[in-house]
C-alpha cells in the first residue's frame, strides 16, 4: 500500500490529508446528529406537563435550553410565552436559525473536500503525463519503464482523488438531508408547543 501511495507522487499527500479530515467529519457528524440527541423523545409533552402543573420555573427552562438543540428552540418560545403567537414564533425562528447553522457545522468543509479531491487527482494526472512526455522528448520511447512510471503516477492520483471524493460527496448529501429533516421536525415540535400554550392562555383569559 505504501508503495502505491509513494508512486503517486507528492500530490497524494494532500489527498490523504483530505481523506483523514473527511473521515473525522463523518464520524463527528454521526455522533452529533443522532436523532435522540437532537430531538429527545417526549420533550414537548414533558414541557407541556410542567407548564400545565406550573412547574416550569426559570431554572427548568434553562435545563431544557441546555439539554438539546430542540430544547434551545423550545426555550426560546417559553421565554416569550407571555407574548402573542407571532412574537413567540419569531423568537423560535431566530434561535432555530442558529441551531440549524450549528447542525450544519463542518458540512461545507466536507463538500469542499468532495469537490477538490478529484481536481487534485486530475492535477496528478497532468503532472504524470507531463513526466511521460518529458521522458519521451529526452530518451524517446525506447525505455518503457520510465514511461510506465509517469503513467502509473497519473492513474494512482486520479484513483486516489476519486476514492476520497465519492464517499465524501455521498456523506455530504446524506448529512445535508438529515439536517434538513431535523430542522423541519424541530419546527413542527416547537409550533405544537406554541399552539398549546396560546390556547391555554386564551382559555385562561376567557375564564377571567
Amino acid at each position: 500500500m505504501f508503495e502505491i501511495v509513494s508512486a503517486g507522487g507528492l500530490l497524494m499527500l494532500p489527498i490523504i490529508i483530505c481523506s483523514i479530515i473527511a473521515m473525522a467529519i463523518v464520524v463527528e457528524r454521526f455522533i452529533k446528529l443522532r436523532e435522540e440527541k437532537v430531538l429527545p423523545t417526549n420533550l414537548v409533552a414533558d414541557v407541556w406537563r410542567m407548564a400545565s402543573t406550573k412547574q416550569l420555573t426559570d431554572e427548568k427552562v434553562r435545563e431544557i435550553q441546555q439539554g438539546s438543540p430542540l430544547g434551545r428552540i423550545l426555550a426560546a418560545g417559553l421565554l416569550s410565552r407571555a407574548n402573542d403567537r407571532d412574537s413567540m414564533k419569531a423568537s423560535i425562528e431566530e434561535v432555530g436559525g442558529h441551531v440549524a447553522h450549528e447542525l450544519e457545522r463542518y458540512l461545507n468543509a466536507l463538500g469542499t473536500i468532495a469537490a477538490i479531491t478529484p481536481l487534485l487527482g486530475l492535477l496528478g494526472t497532468v503532472v504524470g503525463m507531463i513526466k511521460v512526455f518529458t521522458n519521451i522528448m529526452t530518451v524517446g520511447v525506447g525505455n518503457p519503464a520510465q514511461l510506465a512510471g509517469g503513467i502509473s503516477q497519473a492513474l494512482i492520483t486520479t484513483a486516489g482523488g476519486l476514492m476520497v471524493a465519492i464517499p465524501a460527496l455521498m456523506f455530504y448529501r446524506y448529512f445535508r438531508g438529515k439536517v434538513d429533516g431535523l430542522v423541519v421536525d424541530m419546527e413542527k415540535e416547537s409550533l405544537k408547543l406554541v399552539d398549546v400554550l396560546q390556547k391555554r392562555q386564551a382559555k385562561a383569559r376567557m375564564t377571567k
